[in-house]
């Protein structure tokens, strides 16, 4: 989606032709999760002048109630008008970045811990990163009461049609509402799964890249809902079929030159390609937690779906970690296609630039490429090849985190600790619930 730089004044107008009533101030909080503090058109002014304060202590993740208050700072090119809501009333938005009362970025924002990053890739020479997400998604019937059920949509499978997929409609109008509002959409189609679908739309810069992953899952499920439908972007919410990921194309950019691409290289890949893959197998395990942050992550990262669980490259097949697409020129970048969407954008593009910018510092040298199916490997042949494994549950990933010192460094004291205490919960109510499978498996055989 391009933005577009706008001016206060600017927005102070097109509030008031477009007779906007209402304002959203977002930001997103440590989980990923989008927040808002909603205020009439009246006090945009104020929120324009950065003036806007909040209640940091009430979110996941921020400060504690004796250093509560925010300030929300707009990102005035992110102004935006919800085309849903017309008539009387229209509702436009703002992505905030958060700060300190005193004027200073505050530690626990996600979106500023990505701007930090950038400015050390900017430091190194490199004037973007470019990011090109690919989301996916399933579509649950819901009931009487408008909850989400566990049936899907449809029985449609890769790339099927209607009447087979029946979430194609609703798939057409989050296509349309996404390009009335500037996305451009290369692709969208039904996924593996019954009830999953992708939606694919044109890389931009990291900053871009993850408000528009924000935007984007706003977009899914408010239309999903207008169709009676529930959308989740739950990376397994079934057993038996392929989990929703989150693939994550990515380039550096020097200029209007692509830093990853060598025509004089065999593979098409610049030294520095090579070094920003090598960072990125090396660190993968530690930043795991960031790119898939929750319990049921793990279950999608298992052999057999297609998502990938070793730790290697190819430019020839999908099942390692990171594939290198085949266009080159401008367009030469790397696939990292174990992230899911649950993981909260901001940090998960911070967590893959510097562990790619560590493989640069430090000049890593790249392993060679797998191009046999990892999947049909046996322990002693992944052994041989010195293939690692993911983290495989999500206590694993928060262990590998903290033993990370350039994914902990890259995101701040302040995240890290607080991730890591809601992750560790989280994991501790995972571990002491009992589940259905045990009934199941235990009731009448003990």
């Amino acid at each position: 989606m391009s933005t577009k730089p706008y001016t206060a004044a600017d927005i102070l107008q097109m509030a008031k032709a477009e007779n906007v009533k209402y304002i959203r101030l977002q930001f997103t909080d440590l989980l990923g999760i989008v927040k808002n503090v909603e205020v009439p058109v009246s006090q945009l002014p104020k929120a324009l002048e950065n003036k806007m304060m909040f209640d940091g202590s009430s979110i996941e993740g921020f400060v504690r109630i004796e250093e509560s208050d925010m300030y929300l700072y707009p990102e005035l090119s992110t102004w935006m008008i919800f085309p849903w809501t017309t008539g009387n009333g229209k509702v436009a938005r703002l992505i905030c970045d958060v700060y300190n009362p005193d004027g200073t970025p505050f530690a626990g924002d996600p979106r500023n811990a990505l701007k930090r990053v950038l400015k050390e890739a900017q430091d190194l020479g490199f004037t973007a990163m470019n990011v090109g997400p690919e989301p996916e998604f399933f579509l649950f019937k819901t009931d009487e009461r408008g909850e989400a059920t566990l049936e899907v949509n449809d029985k449609g499978g890769y790339f099927d049609l209607a009447p087979n997929d029946l979430g194609e409609n609703c798939r057409r109008d989050i296509v349309l509402t996404l390009e009335s509002m500037g996305f451009e959409i290369e692709a969208s189609h039904h996924e593996v799964a019954p009830g999953q679908h992708e939606i694919d739309f044109k890389y931009s810069n990291a900053i871009e890249a993850a408000d528009n992953i924000q935007t984007f899952k706003l977009v899914v499920k408010n239309i999903a809902k207008e169709h009676g439908l529930h959308a989740t972007f739950m990376p397994k919410p079934l057993f038996g079929v392929n989990g929703s990921g989150m693939h994550c194309h990515q380039s550096l950019f020097r200029g209007s030159e692509n830093a990853f691409y060598d025509e004089s290289d065999e593979l098409g890949l610049s030294e520095t390609a090579k070094q920003y893959l090598a960072g990125i197998l090396h660190h993968a395990k530690g930043f795991a937690l960031i790119t898939n942050p929750t319990v049921n992550s793990y279950k999608r990262l298992v052999p057999g779906y297609e998502a990938p669980c070793y730790i290697a490259w190819s430019a020839k097949n999908r099942s390692p970690l990171v594939r290198v697409p085949a266009s080159r020129g401008l367009s030469t970048r790397i696939e990292l296609r174990n992230p899911d969407p649950a993981a909260n954008p901001y940090l998960a593009l911070a967590s893959m630039l510097a562990a790619g910018l560590d493989g640069i510092k430090q000049r890593m040298k790249l392993s060679r490429p797998t191009n046999k199916n990892i999947y049909t490997m046996n322990e002693e042949e992944r052994r041989h090849g010195e293939i690692e494994s993911l983290p495989a549950t999500l206590k694993e990933a928060i262990d590998y985190f903290l033993t990370d010192e350039i994914i902990t460094s890259a995101l701040g004291d302040h995240i890290v600790s607080h991730l890591v205490e809601a992750k560790e919960i989280e994991w501790d109510l995972f571990r002491i619930n009992v589940h259905p499978w045990e009934r199941e498996q235990y009731m009448t055989l003990y």
